[in-house]
């Protein structure tokens, strides 16, 4: 039996960046036009791509035109609401974000995070609010999320903050790569095949 490498994710630190907003949905994460690329590898050049932008399609002042290196990002209620395309995670990934902390999430973008190992934790709006504040005023402060103890550290205080039962235990113990999993474990895949009566043995 193939012994899985783990990849556990127990904590995130770094910087923030501040998105404010509910229901911010996935095509202005990911505006559609770009889904047309055959890998990721560009998404996170396209990432708010529009929002980005003023009418004459120069740089304006959105937070991932101004908190760049960042990589904890903070948002409010229904984020990743809308289509359910993958591209959208996918770019905030390749942005740099390595973690979210929100009010709420829509269901399939929530999954998505947890399929890419990134934490999307959540937090009453007192909370998420007071964190976007903070981060306003220091920019290059720094955050952690402890994913393991459900909290955030930041301005030499911990708060408390929440993550789906599924999630955690994915993040934790290191198998929210469902395809890595598989693909170490071969053997059983193919020996699981095999027995199945309307698999051909290959």
């Amino acid at each position: 039996m193939a012994v899985q490498d783990k990849m556990e994710i127990r904590r995130v630190a770094g910087t923030g960046v501040p998105v404010r907003g509910n229901d911010i949905d996935t095509d202005q994460i990911m505006p559609a036009r770009f889904m047309k690329e055959v890998t990721f590898e560009n998404m996170g050049e396209y990432v708010f791509y529009d929002a980005r932008r003023d009418d004459e399609g120069d740089p304006n002042d959105h937070p991932f035109n101004e908190y760049k290196g960042a990589n904890i990002l903070v948002v409010n209620k229904n984020f990743g609401c809308g289509s359910s395309r993958e591209h959208a995670p996918q770019g905030l990934m390749r942005w740099g974000v390595r973690g979210v902390i929100g009010e709420s999430y829509a269901e399939i973008f929530e999954d998505n995070c947890k399929s890419l190992g990134i934490p999307a934790m959540t937090a009453d709006q007192e909370t998420v609010q007071e964190l976007q504040t903070f981060i306003e005023e220091n920019p290059e402060a720094g955050l952690e999320i402890d994913v393991e103890d459900e909290r955030v550290v930041y301005d030499n205080k911990e708060v408390e903050i929440d993550i789906d039962h599924a999630m955690k235990e994915a993040l934790v113990e290191g198998i929210w790569d469902t395809t890595a999993v598989m693909h170490s474990n071969m053997d059983r895949v193919r020996d699981t095949a095999n027995a199945l009566p309307y698999v051909e043995d290959r």
